[in-house]
């Protein structure tokens, strides 16, 4: 991959189609890895370079970049190379939100994002990330609407905390366009509900009682919940902003999980046209508050399965997808889950054959 101004260049360097094993992890809130375990010799070693494209010719939407390289020797073992990497949206993690963003009239989700995007990729020359272009949006979490401001934090860690907080996905393609050139396309997009709770989509339904679920596990913990917030903006001792947050009804007694939130870094006053202005102390709490609804944290739950990779009833990126709602269920435990979304899956390819090993979450 050679980027230079705003064009990409992307050559074919080898087809790899031997390899000890591949792990192909697609995340839905966060930034989605691989990983290739293949012999060591001269000529791998020059293909897998950090900094070069892996992609999949049955995956047209994760390409992922090398990030690093170990190769070890052994006499008996043989030498071998671990070649690991993260998908195209590591690119955004190269930058932080600079200068502050603010809006201070409800906007939407997905023209928020956009706009950081566009601000801190696409328009300085120093800053911009060649072949970088915004693409399609997709999804009713992505015309919820808020007012925010924010500096200097991870942009990429930042867009998915967001897609965590309304509940949907970003994510960075590669289209080609005439010969060797390429786009990278940023996407915003959302997951489909296929449980037992709604009648628009097919039922996607694992089970131990169906064949397709082999192995279960399931944990809760809810001492990481943090369901009330006291925000504190700009100002000194009691001359300091401050404003509190919870969502729809205020939790109280045992039920109440209180934290601190340090908002300083909001600032009071906004450029309208040039000029610096003081921002309207509704509006200014209203940005408190954005800032509290980010920090919370809801009960832990998570469960991991294996489901069969080969099973024709229901097939992987093609009747469900990572960010889909699911049911699971496992009889034999007498437990249920009517409506779970699939946030992770982690595809593996080793002597074994295929195997898909998915991360659900608690909608």
């Amino acid at each position: 991959m050679n980027a230079a101004e705003d064009s990409l260049t992307i050559t074919l360097e080898a087809i790899c189609d031997t390899f000890s094993s591949l792990l192909w992890d697609i995340e839905y809130y966060k930034c989605g890895s691989f990983e290739v375990y293949i012999a060591a010799n001269p000529q791998n070693v020059d293909i897998f370079q950090p900094g070069r494209i892996v992609g999949r010719d049955d995956d047209s939407q994760h390409f992922g970049i090398i990030e690093s390289v170990l190769i070890n020797t052994d006499v008996e073992n043989g030498d071998y190379l671990t070649v690991k990497g993260r998908f195209l949206m590591c690119l955004l993690e190269r930058r932080i939100i600079h200068p502050t963003y603010n809006v201070t009239a409800e906007k939407a989700y997905s023209e928020i994002i956009r706009e950081v995007v566009t601000q801190n990729t696409l328009l300085s020359d120093n800053r911009r990330i060649p072949g970088l272009f915004l693409g399609t949006v997709s999804g009713t979490c992505w015309e919820q609407t808020t007012t925010l401001q924010i500096s200097y934090a991870n942009l990429m860690e930042w867009v998915y905390t967001i897609c965590e907080k309304i509940g949907g996905t970003a994510n960075i393609r590669l289209v080609k366009d005439i010969g060797e050139q390429y786009r990278m396309v940023f996407d915003l997009s959302e997951g489909t509900d296929r449980s037992l709770m709604q009648e628009d989509n097919p039922h996607i339904i694992f089970s131990d009682a169906y064949s397709n679920l082999l192995s279960f596990s399931y944990a809760a913990d809810a001492s990481v919940q943090r369901n009330f917030a006291y925000i504190f903006g700009q100002g000194k001792g009691e001359e300091r902003k401050r404003t509190t947050y919870f969502i729809d009804t205020e939790p109280t007694y045992l039920d109440r999980y209180e934290l601190y939130v340090d908002a300083d870094d909001i600032s009071e006053t906004e450029q309208v046209e040039g000029e610096t202005v003081p921002i309207p102390e509704e509006k200014y709490i209203n940005l408190l508050k954005t800032r509290g609804s980010e920090n919370l944290v809801d009960p832990k739950t998570a469960s991991e399965s294996e489901i069969a990779a080969n099973n024709s009833q229901y097939v992987y990126n093609r009747d469900y997808y990572v960010g889909d709602y699911v049911t699971v269920e496992h009889k034999r435990f007498g437990m249920i889950q009517p409506k779970i979304q699939l946030i992770g899956m982690i595809e593996a390819f080793d002597q074994n054959g295929r195997s898909l090993t998915p991360t659900f979450k608690e909608g």
